[in-house]
């Protein structure tokens, strides 16, 4: 699983350093390398990683300053900051500080609760990474924190990924009722979760609507129509 998670590595380039890429691309992570608060911070706005680690003694600086850009725009995002030995303490939002020296085998101790782990509480569908005991959602370079009910509706998609769910249908089970009379307020929880993982919500990849039916997330492409829910004698509950 390691060769999929990524992590941006912010250095500086001293000649009297060694760089922690070379360990870290031999324990297999995905390593993406900047030089500048500036750069990563374009970075994470094109692609969130997993985890960051800013070597700040490589760049000479207490890193308190980019520590707080990266969390003010990737507030999820965990922070590994390296100081030197003799740098002052300083109360940057990092989530783990360590100070120089340490050996590779203690960074990556502490990297680990941070990373993505298997869980029963993880539902994952193509793409989508649903974690429903934190009501967190990650897909592509996406990631939002969800309310209940957007967590059942996006539970109840991935759970039939590739069907369509007729629009009285999908309102029964999440809404856990029998009255479908009314369901606009099924379109308004879908164009949010729209907004929480697709690149462009207008013109969805994933949730796609089909005219006079219902919804069908899309794990690819394009794939042909696939077979169609018919109603419940009662709705479904989804914990």
């Amino acid at each position: 699983m390691q060769e999929n998670i990524h992590i941006l590595l912010i250095e500086g380039k001293r000649p009297d350093r060694n760089s922690f890429l070379p360990g870290l691309t031999k324990k297999n992570f995905s390593v993406e390398t900047v030089s500048s608060g500036s750069a990563a911070l374009q970075r994470i706005g094109e692609r969130l990683p997993d985890l960051i680690i800013l070597d700040a003694a490589s760049m000479r600086t207490s890193g308190k300053r980019i520590c707080t850009a990266l969390k003010e725009q990737a507030p999820a995002v965990p922070i590994i900051l390296i100081l030197d030995a003799a740098a002052p303490a300083n109360d940057s939002p990092a989530d783990v500080v360590l100070r120089l020296p340490f050996t590779l085998q203690k960074l990556l101790n502490r990297m680990k609760p941070f990373l993505p782990q298997e869980q029963k509480n993880v539902l994952r569908a193509g793409p989508i990474s649903l974690d429903l005991k934190k009501r967190s959602v990650r897909c592509l370079d996406h990631q939002a924190v969800l309310t209940p009910r957007l967590v059942r509706l996006l539970k109840e998609l991935m759970d039939h990924a590739g069907q369509v769910i007729e629009r009285e249908v999908l309102f029964s089970r999440v809404w856990e009722t029998q009255y479908t009379g009314d369901t606009r307020t099924l379109d308004v929880h879908i164009s949010w979760l729209r907004q929480a993982i697709e690149d462009d919500p207008r013109h969805p990849r994933f949730i796609k609507t089909i005219r006079g039916m219902g919804y069908r997330l899309d794990l690819e492409e394009t794939h042909p129509l696939n077979g169609r829910l018919r109603p419940i004698e009662s709705p479904q509950h989804t914990p």
